[in-house]
C-alpha cells in the first residue's frame, strides 16, 4: 500500500502538468519566417488572411488569438485601423490600441481644469459620443464569397418539401411569372412572416458510399411578400432571379451572421465527401463552394475546418500494384450546416478539388 501511495504522490505533478488547459500554447504553431510584428487592419482584410501573414495554419483560431472555451463564444471584433501585434513567446497575436491608455477614449467626458476656489468640483462637459458599427468589423473569411449562400434555401430535406407552400396559378392564367406579378400559393402557414423565397426542387444529393437521399438541392428563383393570407394565399413576386413556374415551392429566409464565425478543427473525427462543387462543374478551386455529404447528424458545426485529400492513385512496378498514399491539398472552411448535408468554402488548394475527394478532420 505504501508502495502505491508513494508511486501516486510521485506522478501527481506529472499529470497536473500535463493536464491541458483552453489557454495552453500550442507548440505545433509554426510562425512564419516572414511574419512581421504587427500589421495595421485595412479594409478588405479578413481574420483567416491575417492569420496567415504570421502563422503557417491560420485556422489554430483559439491558439492564434488566445482564445479559451467562455471567449470561443464571442470572437475578437477587429476592426479598420486596429494594430495586430504578433507575441513570438507565446506564439499568439493580440490586437493592439488605437489611442494610448493615457489619453481619453472616443465618446468619454472630458473633465475640466477647476479654479482653487473650485478645488472640490469637476466640471464635465458634453462630448460627442462615438462608436464602432458592426457593418465595419472585419469578417472571418470573405463575406462575398459566401453571402448569397447565406439565406437562400439551398437544400431541402424530402420531409421539408412535402410540407412547403406550393404556386398553383396566377392571375390571366399566366404560365411564367416574374418581378411586379402575383401569385395564389397553397398551404401557406400563418405563423412565419410576409416576406418569402420561390424556389424549384432540383438534383437531390446522394451519399456516395450508402446511397442514402441526403437532400434535394433548391433552386433559388427570387422573393416575394405575402399580401393576402387564406386557403389560398395572394404572394406579390418582388424579385425575379429565373422565371418562376406552376408548382414552384417557398421557404421563408434564415439569414446568417457572417462576422462572429470562428474557425475551429472539429472536436471528433470527421470522414466526408464532396458530393458536388456550385455550378455544376466537376472540378473547383480556391473560394470555391463544395457541398459535402456530412451535416449537423454527423457532428459537423459552422467555423469547421476540414483538410482535403486526394485519393491515392494504385500504380504497377515490376508486375506488383502499389497503392499510393493519400495526398492532402488543401483546407475548407463549413460555413453552412444542414442536417446532412453541409457548404464549405475552399480556403487553400494547391490541386483541383474534385468530386468524391475527401473532407477530414485536420
Amino acid at each position: 500500500m505504501r508502495k502505491i501511495i508513494s508511486l501516486i504522490c510521485l506522478l501527481l505533478p506529472i499529470w497536473a502538468y500535463a493536464e491541458p488547459t483552453d489557454t495552453a500554447v500550442d507548440h505545433s504553431l509554426n510562425i512564419r519566417s516572414d511574419a512581421p510584428d504587427k500589421h495595421i487592419v485595412v479594409k478588405g482584410d479578413t481574420l483567416w488572411d491575417i492569420s496567415g501573414k504570421f502563422f503557417s495554419d491560420p485556422w489554430k483560431w483559439p491558439h492564434i488569438w488566445g482564445l479559451n472555451r467562455e471567449t470561443i463564444k464571442n470572437p475578437h471584433w477587429i476592426y479598420p485601423g486596429d494594430i495586430i501585434f504578433l507575441d513570438r513567446t507565446s506564439g499568439t497575436l493580440h490586437i493592439g490600441q488605437p489611442y494610448s491608455s493615457v489619453t481619453e477614449a472616443p465618446g468619454e467626458i472630458a473633465p475640466q481644469k477647476s479654479t482653487p476656489a473650485e478645488s472640490n468640483v469637476t466640471k464635465l462637459s458634453p462630448k460627442i459620443r462615438e462608436g464602432r458599427s458592426n457593418y465595419d468589423v472585419i469578417p472571418s473569411i470573405p463575406a462575398k464569397a459566401i453571402e448569397p449562400f447565406l439565406s437562400k434555401p439551398l437544400v431541402v430535406e424530402e420531409e421539408t418539401l412535402q410540407m412547403s407552400p406550393t404556386l398553383i396559378g396566377a392571375r390571366e392564367g399566366r404560365v411564367i411569372l416574374g418581378l411586379g406579378d402575383t401569385a395564389f400559393v397553397k398551404d401557406m402557414p400563418s405563423d412565419q412572416g410576409y416576406k418569402w423565397y420561390f424556389y424549384r426542387p432540383g438534383k437531390k444529393f446522394i451519399d456516395p458510399d450508402s446511397g442514402e437521399i441526403l437532400g434535394i438541392e433548391a433552386i433559388y428563383l427570387g422573393n416575394g411578400e405575402l399580401s393576402k393570407l387564406g386557403d389560398v394565399s395572394t404572394i406579390d413576386v418582388t424579385y425575379s432571379k429565373q422565371e418562376i413556374y406552376q408548382g414552384d415551392r417557398l421557404v421563408t429566409p434564415t439569414p446568417q451572421d457572417i462576422g462572429s464565425y470562428l474557425p475551429r478543427a472539429p472536436e471528433s473525427e470527421i470522414s466526408a465527401k464532396v458530393i458536388s462543387i456550385y455550378g455544376g462543374v466537376a472540378q473547383g478551386g480556391q473560394n470555391s463552394i463544395i457541398t459535402l455529404n456530412n451535416g449537423s447528424r454527423e457532428g459537423l458545426e459552422v467555423g469547421h475546418v476540414l483538410a482535403l485529400y486526394r485519393k491515392g492513385e494504385t500504380i504497377q512496378y515490376s508486375g506488383d500494384n502499389y497503392k499510393l498514399p493519400d495526398e492532402r491539398y488543401g483546407l475548407a472552411f463549413v460555413f453552412r450546416v444542414f442536417n446532412k448535408v453541409s457548404y464549405a468554402l475552399v480556403m487553400q488548394t494547391k490541386l483541383p478539388v474534385q468530386l468524391l475527394d475527401s473532407a477530414n478532420t485536420p
